[in-house]
């Protein structure tokens, strides 16, 4: 397990744009597995949507993307960050509110020098509420 210290030496995000809490599971070069507690503190509530919260599809991407990155770096990458080339086959299933808990599972579908090819997928009680593929390259 990758605890949130250990995903902070490792990404540069920090709050309120650090999205996993941890990794739970790690194969490197090949997939891992991420968590995110979404509670109503989570500042992005106050206006989307008042009375009606959900969670930002973008910062799910986003999130998916952080646990992707942890296992970039995990897998021996060099370079300080990671930022996204394309986002693909996004969509979007099931509405993620405050109390759920989410489940990043992100696999590498291709790498060639700094550029990872990402498919991944996050789970709400075991069901799919999001999908997309990712291309990102490592920034020196």
């Amino acid at each position: 397990m990758i605890d949130i210290k250990e995903i902070m030496s490792i990404l540069p995000h920090r709050y309120p744009f650090l999205l996993v809490d941890r990794v739970i599971e790690l194969v490197p070069e090949q997939k891992a597995v991420g968590i995110k507690n979404v509670t109503m503190n989570e500042p992005f509530f106050q206006g989307h949507f008042p009375g009606n919260p959900v969670m930002p599809g973008v910062l799910i991407v986003e999130a998916m993307a952080q646990v992707a990155g942890v296992l970039a770096f995990k897998s021996g990458m060099e370079g300080t960050g990671v930022l996204f080339l394309s986002i693909e086959k996004v969509k979007f299933r099931k509405p993620i509110t405050p109390g759920d808990q989410i489940k990043f599972e992100v696999q590498v579908v291709h790498r060639r020098g700094g550029v990872w090819r990402f498919s991944g997928i996050a789970k709400v009680d075991e069901k799919v509420a999001t999908e997309a593929e990712f291309t990102a390259m490592v920034t020196k």
